[in-house]
């Protein structure tokens, strides 16, 4: 008889990383819990989400009967994800911790310590799917297109996706929690993590104003006039609607949205009703990465998300090499923010992805 094959989960204390390793353990495979700590502070109301999350892996894995193991990356955390993190608001931009923490993190130093427990292969509760064919490794779409997460995974390398299981490609969210009730699983009906990757649902504004001083200045309409104080540039998105606290215009309907921010003046710019100002055309994308590889056309057509909670939108992409692409639109699109990532896409796999410098108008 063959022996078991080893693979290490990364197990977060949520339903689908416990689901992920019961459906491994149903497969015949030796799994081994492997939980994360990578964020050391508690919460604003004192609670240190971490301890609750782990106890719920205690549950998962004694039910499950599978060991499991603890360790702590919250150094590589700070030097690799939240460093970039506070430096990217700081320059006026919108970073993704999420993708950052997945490539610097879960599939960095998370797969050595794998390695060193054993493992043929490592997995993760995340909703997509992988091929390996002649040792390339391709990152596919979920069953679940609502839930797909390849976009968070748009970073990861070739080494980087070698030899890792996605249990739950095939799944919907619905029939995950069902398999986590029928067996008793602790976290099934948890609800889902949200906010920053490890850190969680914070006051996001009191939590980075523990980091970045703010620096209150003047909100202005483009052609100049003060309608208000903002409470620092950094808190305020391109194309945001709430928490402007800006009284409506008398006679017109419509938000106020975000337009553009002058870090060098410290003036947030605003416009109302009319939203064309943040429609644009094409956009600029650097450190590019090519899942597999890049391609060998140097103009080419296909789908693209410009944050996560979007449709794919149908794109032309120039490659202008070094990790540089121009990419044009089809349709204009709102509000494309720099710092945040355009994740190529073809009918059933991600691409890869960069990370988005200019809205071109």
């Amino acid at each position: 008889m063959a022996e078991k094959k080893t693979v290490v989960v990364g197990l977060s204390g949520g339903v689908d990383s416990s689901v992920a390793a019961l459906l491994l353990k149903e497969q015949g495979y030796h799994v081994i819990g492997l939980f994360m700590l990578n964020w050391e502070e508690n919460d604003e109301n004192g609670a240190c989400t971490a301890e609750e999350d782990y106890a719920d892996v205690r549950r998962v894995s004694s039910l499950l009967d599978i060991p499991y193991y603890t360790v702590n990356f919250a150094k590589e955390y700070q030097e690799r994800v939240f460093s970039y993190f506070l430096a990217e608001y700081k320059a006026g931009r919108t970073p993704n911790p999420d993708v950052l923490c997945n490539r610097e993190i879960k599939f960095g130093p998370f797969k050595e310590e794998a390695a060193r427990l054993g493992a043929d292969y490592i997995a993760t509760g995340h909703y997509c799917g992988i091929s390996h064919e002649n040792g390339v490794h391709r990152l596919l779409k979920a069953k679940d297109i609502n839930k797909d997460q390849t976009y968070f995974l748009n970073q990861l390398s070739q080494k980087q996706l070698d030899n890792v299981l996605f249990p739950l490609q095939d799944m919907e969210k619905p029939q995950v929690r069902e398999i986590a009730t029928r067996y008793g699983l602790a976290t099934a009906q948890k609800k889902d993590s949200t906010g920053i990757c490890f850190i969680g649902e914070r006051n996001f504004r009191q939590f980075l104003r523990t980091y970045l001083p703010a620096q209150p200045g003047e909100i202005r309409t483009l052609d100049n006039k003060v309608v208000g104080e903002h409470i620092g540039l950094m808190y305020y998105t391109i194309g945001q609607r709430r928490g402007l606290d800006l009284g409506g215009v008398k006679g017109e309907s419509g938000r106020w949205f975000v337009l553009r921010k002058d870090l060098e003046k410290n003036i947030l710019y605003v416009s109302h009703g009319d939203e064309s100002p943040l429609m644009s055309r094409a956009c600029r994308v650097s450190a590019m990465n090519w899942i597999p590889s890049e391609p060998e056309q140097k103009t080419f057509s296909c789908f693209a998300k410009f944050r996560y909670r979007q449709g794919e939108q149908r794109v032309t992409v120039h490659n202008k090499g070094e990790g540089n692409l121009l990419i044009e639109f089809e349709s204009p699109q709102r509000a494309v923010t720099e710092g945040q990532y355009a994740v190529l896409y073809d009918e059933t796999q991600c691409l890869g992805g960069g990370v988005i410098e200019e809205a071109i108008f």
